[in-house]
């Protein structure tokens, strides 16, 4: 097991602190202005729904130099405004420390993690910084299949502006859905509930180094708990309202990071994904309700100008990634310039888009920084496509497209199959028998650190 990432000052914290039954962990940089409400509301869940169970909340920080931690340790409730059905046996301990190690969410989860072990907690919940949706509810929703329903991984079910994530929507939540078989709508949602088991078993893996350590994180810990066979649940938390951005904006660096880290789980979890033919529900807690979202600004433009950008300079690495039939589609979609309101990208070429560079991405291991570059003027001519086909929707109508795109995804899955075993042969002809590998080291590149 991998030595212990819990730095000296906050060893000392737990040592005096012994034991807690639940750790709540919040990763922060620079999140003044909104890891107060997220502390406070993580308290007052606590109070009102584990009032028997000791707990700690920790916030593992990557270098804040806006008062972060200042804000962590500050934040209080006043629980003689609330009206509380019981009141807290033991006392709730805040923690602030940074992590060391790579710059990244994934990093600050790994000292999380290493904390709640050493506390010996029996459920661990991280929530992000940057929340202003979060209510003391999502506690109790995160934390409570664990303790009371034995789950192993309990994944976040909210609404989002159809505009927000839609790395998720596109390709994260309907390849990971044909992949594995679970349909787990926010897999890289952001916020988890975990059992001891499940974090000990995170904990026990040598990848850290990877781009696990940045935004891969949270697909990193879906697919080990789909894969693995892990039980595992959804809670409805409302609406996910926090620092959302432009999808068209530069998501690059989060699109390498989550992508590569799927596609090198892909190589891991090979055997467990090609058995798999179908996709089940997975069960659902907490009350489903409709919610307000704040608006999101999509500049249409800019995402199909990278578009031609891309298939102007791009084109050797395409075809290096795509099968023939595949870029001679891509292709037609510039032949006679772009019309961006009648811009389309449909399902079936996406699908295979996704499925051939999960491929290459196999055969490619010196290229693979290249290869995943160049798929985000793909991925943001695919957004471009749903905004142009999904403006006029209303949300249940949008959730309808991206169920046929997943069923999709499904459908074209010997389409996957068949293109890998071809991939490894090829590479096994090559260069002899291809091993399993952990994911390699991460790039020194500094846009692809997550701050």
């Amino acid at each position: 097991m991998p030595d212990s990432v819990i730095p000296e000052e906050a060893g000392r914290a737990l040592d005096a602190i012994q034991r807690a039954d639940i750790v709540i962990g919040i990763p922060s940089y620079n999140n003044v202005r909104t890891i107060g409400h997220v502390v406070r509301a993580a308290q007052a869940g606590l109070v009102k729904y584990f009032p028997e169970f000791s707990a700690v909340i920790v916030n593992s920080d990557g270098g804040s130099t806006d008062g972060t931690r200042d804000e962590v340790l500050s934040a209080s409730v006043d629980f003689s405004r609330l009206l509380m059905v019981s009141t807290t046996l033991t006392g709730i301990h805040r923690l602030s420390f940074p992590y060391h190690g790579i710059p990244g969410k994934g990093s600050a989860f790994r000292m999380v993690f290493d904390m709640a072990r050493r506390l010996g907690a029996k459920a661990c919940a991280v929530v992000d910084s940057d929340l202003r949706s979060i209510t003391p509810e999502w506690i109790d929703l995160l934390v409570r299949p664990v303790i009371h329903a034995g789950y192993d991984f309990v994944a976040p079910y909210y609404h989002r502006h159809k505009y927000d994530g839609t790395i998720t929507n596109s390709i994260v939540y309907p390849l990971t859905r044909s992949l594995y078989g679970r349909r787990i709508r926010q897999p890289i949602g952001g916020d988890f509930g975990l059992s001891a088991r499940l974090f000990e078993r995170y904990l026990s893996r040598r990848d850290w180094e990877s781009d696990v350590a940045r935004y891969g994180i949270d697909i990193w810990m879906t697919t080990i708990a789909v894969a693995e066979d892990f039980r595992t649940c959804q809670s409805f938390l409302g609406a996910k309202l926090h620092d959302a951005k432009d999808p068209g904006a530069d998501l690059s660096a989060m699109l390498q990071q989550v992508v590569g880290s799927v596609f090198a789980l892909m190589d891991e979890y090979q055997t467990a994904w090609s058995l798999v033919e179908a996709s089940q529900p997975v069960d659902l807690y907490g009350f489903p309700y409709d919610v307000g979202l704040d608006p999101i600004e999509v500049n249409l433009n800019r995402m199909i100008r990278a578009f031609a950008t891309g298939c102007r300079e791009l084109g050797e690495i395409w075809s290096l990634a795509l099968d023939g039939s595949t870029l001679r589609r891509l292709r037609g979609l510039t032949g006679n310039g772009v019309c961006q309101e009648k811009f389309h990208l449909d399902d079936e070429l996406w699908v295979e888009i996704i499925y051939d560079f999960g491929c290459a991405y196999q055969r490619s291991r010196m290229n693979r920084g290249h290869l995943l570059r160049s798929l985000t003027p793909l991925y943001l001519a695919r957004v471009a496509s749903f905004v142009v086909e999904t403006r006029e929707m209303f949300a249940a109508d949008v959730e309808n497209r991206i169920e046929n795109l997943c069923l999709t995804f499904e459908t074209l899955k010997p389409y996957l199959k068949e293109r890998w075993h071809t991939e490894r042969a090829a590479a096994a002809t090559l260069a002899g028998p291809v091993r399993d590998q952990q994911p390699g080291p991460p790039s020194t590149d500094p846009l692809e650190v997550e701050r």
